[in-house]
């Protein structure tokens, strides 16, 4: 019997439990521990800004419309979520305050309240209020009797607040309330205090928020009861009135400066602010109970990805592993003549990034390179990859840049390496109206006199990003494959505006080709199942939220072909018990970001790798490109690096019905699959040393 499948934002949250599930296990560094709970508020502060903002959006339509476009009611789906939101927040709390601070005492290590320094550390920090704080800090009273809501435009999104109670003695009518944003863009969220002389060796760290609570009747010079925290969380979406009608990128960099003025979409607010506090806050904002999320004295957990470690207490954080060469491309000069001799591998972060910049600085310097075209999604603030690119633009060489102005978050740095391209000479044609361009594709051009044109190309699953290249699992295929480069022309071709249809002979793209394409080898899997022939499917991606798909998926499960998925984030297929599908999730200390299908049966396994996850707006409303290895060595190292990772013992989760997140656990030896291909990689150097 097949289970119904989950809500796309019910599944997302079950992926962020499985983070939170990261925080509260012990055998992760302590730490390590830390930066999850940090990851967990970042993923839940984004999913407020875009998906219940995109719900509260829904939420206005009249039910006529909204029962004709969507298949679910956005009313009850903010319900569910706000259940599901409270329950992770206090086991988030729990996790921090029975286990968490707890360990960091154990270590000497001492997170303090404002009203818990000792009489020196007292003195530090008024001292650092008025020479580092002070400056930085503004007051906002908050109207009294509000009977309409206001702007407040002071409240930007993410900013943290502390809404001050003064005069308690006063009738709660005309209590006054003065609204204090705690300036983090200025001052590190934790300070280090100094030890008191009862613990020399102690480490000692406070709240920024910490000492202004300590010093606001000093800074007032009124009396003040208590400053509780809340932030505000607005819709990130900047609402471009009509995308086909003039310059698209002009339009989202005008948009852009009112992002953090948006429509509130959380309220996240100290459970111990009184009532009738709340009540003003709510009103004056115009919000309605759902968007009212009680929470601890601290809020912006994301920035404990900056709490302070001890001098050498490396102990308490991962081992680094830092990334290792390519066995051929350390050896060899050029990159372009190994490509030339055979396709390559690249898989990030555990091996080295600076291939790729390297690339194109080759091609800038190579005197038969006439072309380079590249896309761009998320480009890093400080771009090593742009950079080299501005390099061939002085070399000589013409260069084609898409640049995706519309990848959220990131349209600031796209738009300003878009322009720096620009004005260095290149071609640089940005973002179609109703369509992003998802997929990460390099191209260069040679030009051999009295020969044919030789392409070689880069198609990866990540983004040409090096910061986030240390942190995400994901892999590159270098070819020089004449028919996959004359592919990816055509896919540029396409970007530029002078294609309308691409006809490619072995990627697959999106939204063209790429549904069909994939529902095609399913269904020859399916052909060889009722056969009587072995038949699988082996697919890992980031998301599986498309219905066809899924149904495509279960279909061949049903004829007997075997499936197995690994499915980071949303996965809205869980399996039940009589189902031939297994689904396992990987939460471990590198993100896993790579999309791999392989197509088991027939004389040769099929692997294809790109830019897709099965969802539907990569599928229908996305430039996105799948490629297949036709190296028989590749695919065999590919078929390798996903069945370790299908071993994991350690830190897979399982994703059936029956049990549902649970840790994978048991079989002969310990298994977890980021050590393990470290290690992998590790011995394949060793040996071509040897």
């Amino acid at each position: 019997m097949q289970t119904p499948l989950i809500k796309r934002d019910t599944s997302w949250l079950h992926f962020n439990a499985r983070v939170l599930q990261e925080a509260a296990d012990e055998r992760v560094p302590l730490y390590e521990r830390i930066k999850f709970l940090a990851i967990f508020s970042s993923n839940l502060d984004e999913f407020y800004r875009v998906r219940v903002a995109s719900l509260r959006q829904f939420k206005k339509l009249n039910k006529e419309d909204r029962q004709e476009l969507f298949n679910f009611k956005p009313k009850k789906e903010l319900k569910t979520i706000r259940k599901m939101v409270a329950e992770q927040q206090e086991t988030f709390g729990k996790i921090f305050r029975n286990q968490i601070l707890p360990q960091l005492k154990q270590e000497n290590i001492h997170l303090l309240h404002w009203d818990e320094m000792s009489p020196e550390q007292t003195q530090f920090a008024a001292s650092y209020f008025d020479k580092e704080v002070k400056p930085h800090l503004e007051l906002h009273w908050l109207p009294e009797n509000q009977e309409e809501p206001t702007e407040l435009s002071f409240l930007k999104s993410g900013q943290l607040f502390l809404a001050v109670e003064i005069d308690e003695a006063e009738a709660q009518e005309t209590q006054e309330i003065a609204l204090v944003p705690i300036p983090t863009k200025q001052q590190p969220r934790f300070i280090v205090l100094p030890p008191p002389k009862a613990d020399p060796g102690g480490y000692y760290v406070i709240f920024l928020d910490s000492i202004v609570r300590a010093n606001l009747t000093r800074w007032l010079d009124r009396k003040v009861t208590f400053g509780y925290s809340f932030k505000l969380s607005r819709d990130a979406e900047l609402y471009i009135e009509n995308e086909f009608d003039g310059e698209l990128h002009r339009k989202i960099e005008h948009r852009l400066a009112q992002r953090e003025d948006g429509l509130p979409t959380r309220f996240l607010y100290d459970a111990t602010m009184p009532k009738w506090m709340r009540k003003r806050l709510k009103n004056a904002l115009g919000l309605s109970k759902y968007d009212m999320i009680p929470g601890s004295r601290y809020h912006n957990f994301m920035d404990f990805f900056g709490f302070p470690l001890p001098p050498g207490r490396e102990d308490l954080a991962y081992e680094a592993l830092p990334p290792l060469p390519h066995p051929r491309l350390e050896s060899e000069d050029s990159i372009m003549a190994s490509m030339d001799a055979s396709d390559l591998l690249l898989h990030f972060p555990y091996q080295r990034y600076d291939y790729v910049p390297k690339l194109i600085r080759e091609a800038a310097e190579h005197p038969q390179v006439t072309r380079i075209q590249i896309t761009l999604y998320r480009v890093a603030g400080k771009s090593a990859v742009v950079t080299e690119l501005l390099h061939a633009l002085k070399m000589g060489k013409a260069v084609d840049a898409f640049v995706e102005t519309k990848a959220r978050f990131d349209e600031a740095s796209n738009l300003y390496w878009g322009k720096q391209l620009e004005e260095a000479g290149a071609y640089v044609r940005y973002s179609y109206p109703a369509v992003k361009v998802h997929t990460k594709l390099l191209h260069i051009q040679r030009e051999i006199p009295d020969e044919k044109t030789v392409h070689y190309t880069y198609i990866g699953t990540g983004n040409f990003n090096e910061k986030t290249a240390k942190i995400y699992t994901d892999h590159a295929l270098l070819t020089s494959r004449p028919r996959i480069g004359q592919d990816v022309q055509q896919v540029f071709q396409l970007l530029k505006g002078k294609l309308i249809l691409p006809n490619c002979k072995k990627l697959l793209v999106a939204p063209f080709t790429l549904a069909r394409g994939i529902s095609d080898l399913i269904d020859a899997e399916i052909a060889r199942a009722k056969a009587g022939k072995t038949a699988y499917l082996f697919f890992k991606m980031n998301s599986l939220e498309e219905e066809k798909m899924i149904g495509k998926i279960r279909e061949a499960a049903a004829a007997g072909v075997e499936v197995k998925l690994i499915v980071r984030g949303i996965c809205r297929l869980q399996p039940g018990p009589e189902e031939n599908i297994e689904v396992i999730s990987i939460i471990d200390r590198f993100l896993e970001h790579a999309r791999v299908f392989i197509f088991g049966g027939g004389e040769v396994e099929k692997v294809y790798m790109g830019s897709a996850d099965l969802m539907e707006r990569n599928l229908y409303r996305r430039v996105e490109i799948v490629a297949p290895i036709e190296d028989p060595i590749l695919r065999l190292e590919m078929r390798r690096i996903l069945d370790i990772q299908w071993r994991d013992n350690q830190k897979a989760r399982f994703l059936s019905a029956e049990q549902f997140n649970e840790f994978r656990k048991g079989g002969e030896g310990v298994f977890r699959a980021q050590t393990d291909l470290y290690q992998y990689f590790e011995r394949r150097e060793e040996v071509v040393d040897g």
